[in-house]
């Protein structure tokens, strides 16, 4: 049985700028072919998301965030029809169909306000959760540490434990409704990486170890299939030893821990 060629789509375009550090850590992560298309290219119908395995909607200033992070971005993807449909449904057709998705901060708030995550229940489409401004009331531009929930289902964060990566946002806290109480998330660990103390491993709430203050020390989200990934924290940021800052104070590993995240989900593609 010939294994699955894996085809992943980055999306760039009204402010997105780490587009080619996304496309980049896929094509390190295995993947046969990477494309990076302008978000117009979807309204004018010249590009879909079918055919791909995996889209990525990496981070950036989306629209120089009016409206608040990805909130304008959100408006016209839902009321921009090709061919008499919305571009959201797009996006949700490409999740029924089996796809895998991942949004790197201003990529995760907007999946949060398309209603992409945490689609608990059958909430799929529809916002149940928000990202709001950091406790510290200013942009944040941080290293943090980060533990994997070993028991959640999200595809990304398979086999990993502990992690250190950046993060550079100034809303980045979650703001949870009643649809997605902290306590349903928890319990279909939905919560699939969280902000650590670097001493005691444990999840806090203590600022700068928890940059923005999200309840949970929630630091990413996924559905409750695992196959849809947002987080704040930015991995196409950290894929060799050399971007760390301490890379010539500490022995570090060849690879950059961000890259795990997208190896997993090529490989998850290639076995499906």
């Amino acid at each position: 049985m010939m294994a699955r060629q894996v085809r992943v789509l980055v999306l760039t375009g009204n402010g997105i700028n780490c587009e080619l550090e996304t496309a980049h850590a896929c094509r390190l992560a295995g993947a046969d072919q990477v494309e990076v298309r302008y978000l117009w290219d979807l309204a004018s119908g010249s590009s879909s998301l079918a055919g791909y395995g995996m889209v990525c909607l990496p981070g950036g200033f989306l629209d120089g965030d009016d409206l608040g992070s990805a909130r304008a971005s959100a408006i016209r993807l839902r009321h921009t029809e090709v061919g008499g449909r919305r571009l959201v449904d797009q996006f949700l057709s490409f999740v029924a169909d089996g796809g895998l998705m991942i949004g790197i901060c201003n990529g995760f708030q907007l999946m949060v306000k398309l209603g992409l995550l945490p689609a608990s229940g059958s909430g799929s489409g529809r916002q149940q959760v928000t990202l709001t401004w950091n406790d510290s009331g200013r942009f944040e531009d941080r290293w943090v540490h980060l533990a994997a929930d070993p028991e959640s289902p999200c595809v990304f964060t398979r086999g990993l434990d502990r992690l250190q990566l950046p993060v550079r946002h100034g809303e980045g806290k979650i703001v949870l409704g009643p649809e997605a109480p902290l306590e349903a998330l928890e319990a279909a660990r939905q919560i699939p990486l969280r902000y650590v103390h670097p001493e005691t491993g444990e999840p806090t709430g203590q600022f700068p170890w928890n940059p923005n203050g999200s309840p949970g020390a929630i630091a990413a989200l996924t559905d409750p299939s695992g196959r849809l990934f947002g987080l704040m924290p930015h991995p196409e940021a950290f894929l060799h030893r050399t971007n760390h800052p301490r890379w010539t104070r500490e022995k570090l590993p060849e690879e950059g821990a961000g890259l795990a995240l997208f190896r997993n989900a090529v490989e998850f593609l290639r076995r499906s």
